[in-house]
């Protein structure tokens, strides 16, 4: 897909991994919808609203929109939907980003935070796509990419209710492609396998040393690539190291 004037929502844009897709998007020349639960009327503990984000596109000489949304919370999610329909009229693009962690071990994690875990990072993305899907399939075309982690596969810092919820997004991703191809959407999953200086990541490890790690930027590269292959390109779970290696051979 060319994303010169495709419209696109990217959740979690206040910052990190999808503020990063969100200015690469606008860049590229899409318009952005930005969405996430931090906005300058309800701002969070860390860094960035997608209101700056929004600014941010805009000043590509993008359109862009700014709307908080709750994953967790279905009325706010159709809600968003229905604005970014009437607002651009089509959805081109829809990258999951937005996720949550509830570190600790199995047993102290409480049974709370294990449900926000899947409500968010399972169900909330069920919800979204769910929401823009018949859309995509009435323009027989569309690109859905669901930002994963190599948490899928094993346990750290991020806990085990994240590396389960992980794991079932990615079968999601496979799942869904299969059904959707005779549309002509492509459904893929961008696994990050390293680690990324995101600022939700960098408070959850303070001790560490953020200087080696990748940037958000680098995401933001990645998840063009994806969007740029044919539709027949689908299915797949890949890795930053794996869209590198392509990039290199091409």
């Amino acid at each position: 897909m060319d994303v010169q004037d495709k419209v696109a929502v990217v959740t979690g844009a206040s910052r990190g991994i999808g503020k990063a897709i969100a200015v690469a998007l606008a860049a590229a020349g899409a318009d952005v919808v930005c969405t996430a639960r931090s906005s300058e009327a309800s701002p969070s503990k860390l860094p960035g609203t997608i209101d700056q984000t929004a600014r941010e596109v805009e000043a590509l000489g993008r359109r862009a929109l700014a709307i908080p949304m709750n994953l967790a919370k279905d009325e706010e999610v159709e809600a968003m939907a229905r604005r970014t329909l009437a607002e651009f009229g089509r959805i081109d693009i829809l990258v999951n980003n937005a996720a949550v962690s509830a570190p600790g071990s199995f047993l102290d994690v409480p049974l709370k935070h294990w449900d926000l875990v899947m409500n968010v990072n399972v169900r909330g993305i069920y919800l979204c796509i769910r929401a823009f899907l018949p859309t995509m399939m009435d323009q027989r075309s569309g690109c859905i990419i669901n930002i994963s982690s190599y948490a899928s596969q094993a346990e750290g810092n991020w806990g085990l209710a994240y590396s389960v919820s992980k794991a079932a997004l990615e079968r999601l991703t496979t799942g869904l492609a299969a059904e959707v191809q005779p549309y002509n959407i492509a459904v893929n999953a961008l696994q990050i396998e390293r680690f990324v200086a995101s600022e939700g990541f960098v408070y959850l490890t303070p001790s560490a040393d953020h200087s080696t790690w990748d940037k958000p930027e680098v995401v933001g590269e990645a998840t063009l690539w994806l969007i740029s292959r044919d539709p027949t390109y689908s299915g797949h779970v890949v890795t930053l190291g794996d869209i590198e290696h392509q990039r290199a051979q091409a």
